[in-house]
């Protein structure tokens, strides 16, 4: 079975952990999902929004790519304690929709917020 996983930050090609997910990803499309990117330091988090925009790309991939971002993302299903939340989201453009990762509202209320909505202009403006 295949997953479309909708990614926004450190799994994007050219990113540090991008390796991860390498070599279970079967497609690759540019989209932008309905939210709102925070800074977390290291890699941002996307919370949902009604109006905002964050840009990223859908990956396709395997169920053991699907287990493998799970584990990177902290995420079991049913646990009280994840670190992200992975929850059923659409592409604002086109047809496609699956899972994406994310943060609660508690989580970002002292983060700063990229108002770009994209972690590589994000982190281009930073260096």
């Amino acid at each position: 079975m295949t997953y479309n996983v909708f990614v926004y930050g450190t799994l994007l090609p050219g990113e540090h952990n991008h390796h991860i997910v390498s070599p279970y990803l079967i497609e690759r499309n540019k989209g932008n999902v309905t939210g709102r990117l925070f800074n977390v330091g290291a890699f941002p988090a996307l919370v949902l929004h009604p109006t905002n925009r964050v840009s990223g790309e859908w990956f396709t991939v395997s169920d053991q790519g699907l287990i493998g971002l799970d584990f990177l993302e902290g995420y079991e299903p049913d646990h009280p304690n994840n670190h992200y939340e992975r929850v059923w989201v659409k592409d604002n453009n086109n047809e496609i929709e699956g899972y994406a990762y994310i943060y609660s509202d508690a989580k970002v209320k002292n983060l700063e917020e990229i108002t770009s909505g994209c972690w590589k202009t994000f982190q281009n403006q930073t260096k």
